[in-house]
């Protein structure tokens, strides 16, 4: 019964965004260097994915060449990645510095959820700040002040443009890494990450490739991008453009180097803390147990916190308290 309310909750959430596009298939293989040129669009991705995959070092590799701008409690950057807008290119970050002892000293880079406006996770920081914790929250790309003036949702970083996604998110993980490295230049000595639902992803695949990163806070998890797309309730509209031009198992494969799946080894130098939700429709249960066995299977440092909710109702009272305590605990006794 408890699973029928929570469900039919979570639509009626979901419902209330009224600004969805379904938007046409693309290869997007313009996004892509060095795809190579024989074969067809699908197998020279996969092929290109699968050399990204073995290369991840390099895949995600950041330069440390980038100039920072701290004005008040903002910081921006250009971003390694250049898209053809520039709204996306500069890097924005809201900096929540806490005096105490404890904060500055320990640190938390905050990627938000897919979608989320200016205002998304500033509770989140501040109630950080009263646990002892500086936090930074990055913008994604295509998202709040990155976001052209074209677009009214953050379209280009998870689409049916397969190679637009995959660059995109590639640049949020080296967003992340520089942004990581600005918090050691301030002197943070111990530094974390907690991400939620697209950050969540995102924010693994940083942590997997920090070594700055002592521990991982991972809210609504799955261990393929692909599956989250092709099965979740949030992203139902892109999935009626992938339907007919792409099966799940390519496009799995295809997606692969920004899925959080083949880089769980690369945590057991970390403590991660692994949040689902029991009722969840937009990262099926199913997907968020297999990477919680992922984790055990391969003993990888990390401990579980199950909300009893969904995915969208976790940002609603009690819930979405029950989340940011959990988040904040698991943070400030690691960190």
């Amino acid at each position: 019964m408890l699973k029928r309310v929570f469900h039919t909750w979570e639509r009626r959430l979901a419902s209330a965004a009224e600004n969805r596009t379904v938007r046409p298939f693309e290869w997007g293989t313009e996004w892509i260097p060095d795809l190579g040129s024989h074969g067809s669009e699908a197998s020279r991705l996969l092929d290109w994915s699968a050399r990204a995959l073995r290369g991840s070092d390099s895949f995600f590799a950041v330069d440390d060449n980038t100039t920072y701008h701290l004005d008040g409690d903002r910081l921006t950057f250009i971003s390694a990645v250049v898209t053809p807008h520039a709204d996306n290119n500069r890097v924005t970050a809201r900096y929540f510095p806490d005096k105490s002892a404890a904060g500055r000293r320990r640190a938390v880079l905050v990627l938000p959820q897919w979608n989320a406006d200016a205002g998304g996770h500033l509770g989140l920081c501040r109630l950080m700040n009263r646990f002892g914790i500086s936090a930074l929250r990055l913008s994604l790309p295509y998202h709040d002040v990155r976001m052209p003036p074209d677009l009214l949702r953050a379209d280009y970083i998870v689409s049916a443009n397969i190679g637009r996604t995959l660059a995109i998110c590639r640049q949020a993980v080296l967003d992340a890494r520089h942004a990581l490295a600005w918090l050691r230049s301030q002197g943070y000595e111990s530094i974390g990450i907690m991400g939620t639902s697209l950050g969540s992803c995102l924010s693994m695949l940083a942590a997997a490739h920090e070594p700055l990163v002592r521990i991982a806070a991972l809210n609504h998890i799955s261990p393929y991008f692909a599956d989250v797309v092709w099965s979740g309730l949030s992203t139902a509209h892109v999935r009626q453009s992938l339907d007919d031009n792409v099966a799940l198992d390519q496009l799995r494969e295809m997606w692969m180097p920004i899925s959080p799946w083949p880089y769980i080894g690369r945590m057991r130098d970390k403590r991660s803390l692994l949040v689902y939700a029991l009722y969840d429709l937009s990262f099926p249960v199913d997907l968020s147990r297999k990477l919680v066995n992922g984790f055990r299977s391969q003993r990888i440092p990390h401990e579980v916190s199950v909300l009893p909710c969904g995915h969208y109702s976790t940002g609603v009272a009690p819930f979405k308290y029950l989340d940011g305590f959990a988040l904040c605990r698991f943070l400030a006794r690691h960190l």
